[in-house]
Order: structure tokens, then C-alpha cells, then sequence
């Protein structure tokens, strides 16, 4: 998202910084923006960082396939402190936190509002609750800050758990799922995310929390067999009984034998969406790409660069995941 959303901001001539743990690697970036390689979690670089810019769009985080309770709280709670304080100290006029629905959990109600309640699952989502807890804290010292919570959004260069998917439709095989398939989930497409996060900058409301979701999406089997009939694939979904295999994979998560989180077997077989109508009103965002739309195009990007994707493995959306038991399962399915 940070190189999509680079791109965004140079297009309307914003002068940019990107600070990541990971190499810059994006040709069409590099000369045009500035780069910092640096952890958030180090408080001196952070600080040195934010110095001289008016906007700070925060989205650094550790996802769940990181495991470890210690380096998500650190990332993505003490390191956004670290951001926060750089920022307010630095007089930054806008500040933009790229929280999660994940913070909402198992949905209580449909669809979900940014009054809803929040029971989030997982290090990951108590760590980005309480990355939210400290912009409130910080917005009441004077910081403007909007907090954006997406769904899981996809895009070209993105793949993470997409991957086992794209896969199986390049070659063929069946698509798994957990449950039949016919619950709608919500997704978002990274061109729309980035409308959101600019709009969140330029816009004069401040101190606000905003769902984004797609506008337009289906039931995962609607959605995936979009996909395999863009694909001409001979792929079909297949549905696995949900409870056995959230027990499952529980076993699998604890044993670090696969990257899938509790977050994701939890919250993938059952309807799934957020009420994006705050969005809509104030920030004027309107998502252009359905599930479909934004599906389709990630396979389209995926089958041009299958081949660098299947030697690069790591524990961010911009590389393949190291699915461990799962590759075993995929071929043999």
C-alpha cells in the first residue's frame, strides 16, 4: 500500500518520504521519492524522520503471520507512540492511522459501524485497538489525526493469504474454503484505499474514525468463481466443514506449522462487511472496485509475476507466504 499510495501523492505533487524496514525496490519510485530504511520501533530515526513534513500517513505494522506477542506490541503499539510523539512534537498538520476492522473481531452486528463493538482477536488486533487508543490520547494535545479502518484490501503487488487461491486457479486445482461459501465478505481495493487516505489528508474534517469497505461484493463462491471464469480455469470451490477446520488450524497456528491466523479462520466463514456511509458523507469517498473487480485484476497482476512470487517468501502482503503444512495440502487437494 505505501508504494501505491506513494504514487497517489505524487500525482498531485506532494513531495514524498517513504520509511520502511524493507528495501525499496519499486523502479518507478525510486528518484522520485525519498527513502528512509529504518525500524519504527527506533524513537531517534522516527523522530529525525518526521522532521520538515506537514503529513504523516502511518500504515507500518506486524501482521498476525508474525506470531510473536513481543514484536507485534512493539511494532505496532510502541512504535505508532513513537510516530505519534514525532509528529506532534514536529507540528505535523495531519496525521492518518491505517488501523483494521480486525478490531471489531467476529462481527456482532451487520454491518459493522465505527460505534460497534469492539472485541478484537488476536495480538494483532489488540495491538492496533490499542494503536487507536493512543490517537484519541494524542488528539486531545492538539494532533489532527484521522483513523481509517479497512477491510482486507488487495491490489497489484499485494498477495499474503490471496496466494493459496491464485495459485490453485493458475493450476487448476480446487479452492478451498472454510464453509460453503455463501457468505458475503466485504474486501477493498488498494486504488480505493488510497482515494480514502489522501482524502483523509486533504479533507478540513479531522479527529475521525471511518470504515472502508467496497461498495459492491458478493459471497466468497461468487466472487472466487468470477475469478476462475476470468481465469478459464478448471478450478471449483470447495468448501471444508468450518469447525474441524478452525480446529485444525488452531493446531497448525500453535505448532508454527502454518501462517494463518486466528483472525482469519475465525472471520472468514461468516458474513462479513462495515457500513462505509461515514466515509461517504464527510470524506466524499466513493469505492469504484467491486470484489470482483478487484480480485480479478490481483490474478491478472499474480499470473504476469507468478514466477518472482514463487521465489521470494517473507511475512508481508508484497511477498508469498511460507504455507508449511498448507503446500501439502494444496497439492494434494
Amino acid at each position: 500500500m505505501g508504494c501505491h499510495l506513494a504514487r497517489g501523492f505524487l500525482k498531485k505533487n506532494y513531495s514524498v518520504t517513504l520509511l520502511d524496514t524493507a528495501k525499496l525496490d519499486s523502479p518507478d519510485l525510486i528518484g522520485k521519492v525519498s527513502y528512509i530504511k529504518t525500524d519504527i520501533r527506533n524513537k531517534k530515526n522516527v523522530f529525525k524522520a518526521v522532521k520538515g513534513h506537514e503529513v504523516v500517513v502511518h500504515a507500518a505494522a506486524a501482521l498476525p503471520i508474525v506470531v510473536s506477542k513481543e514484536k507485534i506490541l512493539g511494532v505496532n503499539v510502541e512504535g505508532t507512540r513513537n510516530i505519534l510523539e514525532a509528529s506532534l512534537k514536529n507540528k505535523v498538520k495531519r496525521f492518518v492511522f491505517i488501523s483494521t476492522t480486525a478490531v471489531y473481531g467476529v462481527p456482532k452486528e451487520l454491518p459493522e459501524k465505527e460505534t460497534s463493538q469492539l472485541k478484537p482477536i488476536g495480538f494483532y488486533g489488540e495491538s492496533k485497538l490499542a494503536a487507536e487508543d493512543l490517537c484519541l490520547g494524542f488528539m486531545k494535545k492538539g494532533l489532527e489525526i484521522n483513523i481509517l479502518r479497512p477491510k482486507t484490501f488487495l491490489g497489484p503487488e499485494r498477495l499474503g493469504v490471496f496466494e493459496l487461491w491464485f495459485d490453485a486457479i493458475y493450476n487448476g486445482r480446487k479452492v478451498i474454503i472454510l464453509g460453503k461459501g455463501e457468505n458475503r465478505y466485504q474486501l477493498l481495493a488498494v486504488s480505493d484505499i488510497v482515494d480514502a487516505i489522501i482524502k483523509a489528508v486533504e479533507s478540513p474534517v479531522k479527529n475521525q474514525i471511518f470504515n472502508l469497505g467496497a461498495k459492491n461484493f458478493g459471497t466468497w463462491k461468487s466472487d472466487l468463481t468470477a475469478v476462475i471464469k476470468f481465469a478459464r480455469s478448471k478450478s471449483e470451490v470447495f468448501g471444508f466443514p468450518v469447525l474441524p477446520s478452525q480446529v485444525a488450524l488452531w493446531i497448525l497456528e500453535k505448532m508454527r506449522l502454518s501462517p494463518i491466523a486466528e483472525w482469519h479462520y475465525r472471520t472468514l466463514p461468516v458474513n462479513s462487511y462495515v457500513s462505509i456511509s461515514r466515509a461517504e458523507h464527510l470524506l466524499k469517498w466513493h469505492p469504484k472496485k467491486s470484489n470482483k473487480d478487484l480480485l480479478i485484476e490481483n490474478y491478472r497482476w499474480y499470473k504476469i509475476h507468478r514466477n518472482d512470487v514463487k521465489n521470494k517468501t517473507g511475512n508481508t502482503h508484497r511477498v508469498g507466504w511460507d504455507f508449511k503444512v498448507l503446500n501439502l495440502v494444496r497439492k494434494l487437494i
